[in-house]
């Protein structure tokens, strides 16, 4: 596990705002040399701290408006069963495992409610899918985020070298 501070905190929430962010922008907004960000994000790589770069697509934007939560109650013993037939569904874009009842959430997108309805009833098909919930997604106000915690996680950690976390 590697501690971060808050350069570290600061680079990643400025690649957060643009991937494409040219080293040099980011050294000159941060007030450091450029070799310094070159190696903090090699290093964030090479620690699985920063595992790459992705747009962000706005599927409505693509003709894919509508999206939803199903969470699945499973028979436990095909878990990797289930999540390899799960993966197979283009319109799966992602599953979680959770505690409760149902033992995994999927985030499902799809063009209409209908063909919505048609991979949850794929879903239930699967080997060792006892039920589903299915909860639409109206809107999403706050998208996935990290930096919020990232800086106050950092906030004291100042500005200089990380260091590896004490074992």
């Amino acid at each position: 596990m590697l501690r971060i501070d808050r350069l570290d905190s600061q680079i990643l929430g400025r690649l957060t705002d643009n991937a494409r962010a040219a080293v040099a922008d980011l050294a000159s907004s941060l007030g450091v040399a450029r070799n310094t960000v070159m190696s903090r994000i090699r290093r964030l790589e090479q620690t699985g701290v920063l595992s790459g770069f992705m747009p962000l697509v706005d599927l409505e934007a693509v003709g894919i408006p509508v999206q939803a939560f199903v969470a699945l109650e499973l028979d436990q013993r095909q878990m990797a069963d289930v999540v390899a037939s799960l993966s197979e569904l283009a319109h799966v874009l992602e599953i979680n495992t959770q505690a409760g009842r149902e033992d995994l959430l999927a985030r499902v997108a799809a063009p209409t409610h209908r063909e919505l309805q048609e991979v949850v009833n794929q879903m239930i098909q699967i080997d060792g899918v006892r039920h589903t919930v299915t909860t639409m997604i109206v809107s999403t106000p706050l998208p996935f985020r990290t930096q919020p915690l990232l800086d106050r996680l950092t906030a004291e950690a100042g500005f200089g070298r990380s260091t590896p976390a004490a074992t």
